[in-house]
């Protein structure tokens, strides 16, 4: 278990640094059309930083895989909601000092993280069928509509919408992970859920950038950690036979809600600060 304590943990500091790079590539990068527009994707490979990032992904992505076979959804995508406090303190680097709120935030993920460590249970998925692979395909299609038609709603909607769509998409691809049984090569090939993971991510990273684009940082990244921490977590309990050790629900429950609201108390950094600032001195936030 503690493997994939360790695991889940990696993956979100290379997903924290890439969150870092990634971002400031989306806002280097032109818009391009309105709405969503998949050519963004394409813009966005021609910027170094970004496929920087992209190659810490790769290797956050293995880590979580590892973190989903050995340990509960719930705790997986807690871990990873706290790529934030990674992105947070990387921030620093780039002249913001995190002000006490920050501090505080981050040493609450942290804690939530440990309650999560020490309620969850080691365990496998339960199995599941062909139905439930087609059903996360179905869940796929639908988002990507939702995503298209949060693309052309109006500039209120817009960003929240999109960021709550690429947090679905990120949820899937959490699940579809989970449920892959090995990592043989022909394994990979024979079964929905590869395919699942690599169309689900794909959708995640464009409607995500787009959001990042043309709103707010805070509400993109606030709603994307919503939808992809509590949807996956609800589908591993109900679904997939995620438990906690007997009689440490209450401290489960517990942590990942710290965790969670100490990841969105930090969703400013969901993007850093790519503007030359005009005092040479570092921005404190309150």
């Amino acid at each position: 278990m503690w493997w994939g304590l360790l695991c889940a943990l990696g993956a979100a500091c290379a997903y924290g640094v890439a969150s870092v790079m990634q971002s400031v590539a989306a806002r280097a990068t032109d818009t391009g059309a309105a709405g969503v527009d998949p050519k963004l994707l394409v813009r966005v490979l021609g910027q170094g930083k970004f496929v920087l990032g992209l190659a810490l992904d790769v290797l956050g992505f293995v880590a979580q895989i590892a973190a989903l076979h050995v340990l509960p959804l719930f705790v997986v995508q807690a871990a990873l909601a706290a790529s934030l406090a990674v992105t947070a303190v990387c921030a620093r680097f780039l002249g913001v000092r995190l002000g006490r709120r920050e501090w505080v935030a981050v040493g609450v993920v942290c804690a939530g993280l440990a309650l999560l460590g020490a309620a969850a249970e080691s365990e496998g998925s339960d199995p599941v069928g062909l139905g439930f692979r087609l059903g996360l395909i179905g869940a796929v299609a639908v988002l990507a509509v939702a995503g298209i038609a949060a693309g052309k709603a109006s500039r209120r909607i817009r960003t929240p919408a999109l960021g709550l769509v690429a947090g679905l998409c990120f949820g899937v691809v959490a699940i579809a992970g989970r449920i892959i049984p090995s990592l043989a090569p022909l394994d990979l090939l024979t079964d929905p859920a590869t395919y699942t993971v690599a169309v689900a991510g794909g959708m995640a990273m464009l409607f995500y950038a787009t959001a990042l684009q043309r709103g707010s940082v805070t509400t993109a990244t606030a709603m994307m950690v919503l939808g992809e921490t509590v949807f996956p977590s609800l589908v591993g309990v109900l679904v997939l036979g995620d438990r906690t050790r007997p009689g440490f629900a209450v401290v489960a429950v517990a942590g990942f809600v710290l965790a969670v609201v100490a990841a969105l108390a930090l969703a400013r950094f969901g993007e850093p600060a790519t503007e030359p600032r005009a005092d040479p001195k570092p921005t404190v936030f309150p």
